[in-house]
């Protein structure tokens, strides 16, 4: 590979010749060969927009010229709008806590391009990076990213998995089939009833989320090295703002406290805190689905999902309930995610939290699992799915459990005895009941009648 000569602060070092960034991008490469994982697109994304913004409020402020601003503008259009954006961006997520090599990573290619738009050198620290730290740069860029990827990926395939729940359920209403608590027999209850309480904990996560947002639209932009402010003008965080909100149609605004938001990061904490949450309502649908489907001869076969792929390598014929079980790794990856940001969130030591990168790529990595997965169990589960209907008949009128119906006309304990001798003798609780009570049956079939019991009431 052929190499060129760069110069930062600390001396000099090979570069690739065609690389777009120079001598910190560069030494960041060197130090952190870890994971090989770079920042996420969406979030590398979010700090182009913050530098495509910067510039225009520092336009407007006087303090880099209008075809300074306007070069750099161009620049970080050209990479939001390229194929290989990427390719720039190679910095480990385990790097400097600051995220300051991912920010600099941003400064020098967007200086190397602006340069050319420029006619002459555009420098990554006083112009790209003017009234800016990475230490506000790197926690916007986490709140900007995420509100993105919320309002634009998971808040609408939320919607999506709940409306579409609430069809299917909707739909079923006639059928009604044994419940279960403890994973035993319990009173009936009808598939709508179970696919709306489903939709019921999507909506409120969806609620939630809706909330978080108005906190993650707060930003540490302005507060520069440790939320005083320096060497940014006093007006520059507002006018950011106001840029950004322009940028991406969503409203964001200065943050109320400087150094509550480089100092800590609750606010992603709160976030991932929801988005476990959502995985947790994830994991509860996905071993509904499973347990309904499972089968279909040994298992209970209340249902049937749609058949994707061959569920085994040798045994011929087998099909797995694949899209449920793909979620609930998503869930338990989310849960795993959590539990790394909470620890990222301790580490707010006095003025700047050091765990940036980590807690950026975990939160980014949460939303789009569950966004992308949230999608699937809808269009390739949900929707799809059969009953049937014999099977969910077959255990229902023979259930025992029924006799609770009748716990108000003889009592617990004589229902009980009826519903062990039911159980004793395989028999259906109607026919022990009209032979232990003296009710006709007719009138024990009324009663017991498994649809109208999912009513409430005898």
């Amino acid at each position: 590979m052929k190499m060129r000569i760069e110069k930062d602060s600390m001396g000099e070092l090979d570069v690739p010749e065609n690389a777009l960034y120079g001598a910190q991008t560069q030494r960041a490469i060197n130090n952190f060969s870890i994971s090989g994982e770079p920042l996420p697109e969406a979030f590398i994304r979010s700090l182009i927009l913050i530098k495509t913004a910067a510039a225009r409020a520092n336009q407007t402020l006087e303090c880099i010229t209008p075809d300074m601003s306007k070069a750099i503008q161009n620049a970080c259009d050209e990479l939001l709008n390229a194929d290989d954006l990427m390719q720039h961006f190679p910095v480990d997520v385990f790097q400097t806590g600051s995220g300051t090599s991912s920010n600099m990573n941003a400064n020098e290619v967007i200086a190397t391009l602006s340069s050319r738009y420029y006619g002459s050198v555009v420098n990554p620290n006083d112009h790209v990076n003017y009234g800016q730290s990475s230490n506000d740069v790197i926690p916007s860029a986490i709140h900007i990213s995420a509100t993105l990827e919320l309002t634009g990926h998971l808040l609408p395939a939320l919607e999506h998995l709940k409306d579409t729940i609430v069809e299917k359920g909707t739909a079923l209403a006639r059928y009604t089939k044994t419940g279960r608590t403890h994973l035993m027999d319990a009173m009936p209850v009808r598939l709508d009833q179970t696919f709306h309480a489903w939709a019921a904990q999507l909506q409120d996560n969806i609620d939630n989320l809706t909330y978080l947002e108005s906190k993650t639209t707060q930003l540490a932009q302005g507060g520069t090295a440790v939320g005083t402010g320096i060497n940014a003008h006093p007006e520059f965080a507002v006018l950011f703002a106001k840029e950004l909100s322009d940028l991406t149609k969503v409203t964001f605004t200065k943050g109320q406290n400087f150094f509550a938001l480089i100092g800590s990061q609750d606010t992603a904490v709160a976030l991932s805190g929801q988005l476990k949450a959502v995985a947790v309502t994830y994991m509860k649908i996905a071993n509904d689905l499973r347990w309904m489907n499972s089968g279909p001869l040994a298992g209970l076969g209340e249902i049937s999902l749609q058949a994707l792929q061959p569920g085994s390598s040798i045994m011929p014929g087998k099909v797995n309930p694949v899209i449920p079980e793909a979620t609930a790794m998503v869930a338990a990856q989310v849960i795993g995610n959590d539990a790394a940001i909470t620890i990222g969130g301790q580490s707010g030591n006095f003025e700047l939290n050091v765990m940036l990168p980590m807690i950026a790529k975990n939160l980014l990595n949460s939303i789009k699992l569950l966004a992308n997965s949230g999608q699937l169990l809808a269009d390739n589960a949900i929707a799809t799915l059969t009953v049937n209907e014999d099977k969910l008949n077959e255990a229902l009128h023979r259930n025992p459990i029924l006799v609770t119906a009748l716990n108000p006309i003889i009592g617990y304990a004589k229902a009980a005895d009826i519903a062990k001798r039911a159980y004793k003798e395989s028999r259906s609780v109607v026919d022990v009941a009209e032979e232990e009570t003296d009710l006709g049956r007719e009138e024990l079939l009324a009663l017991l009648d498994p649809a109208k019991l999912t009513h409430g009431g005898i």
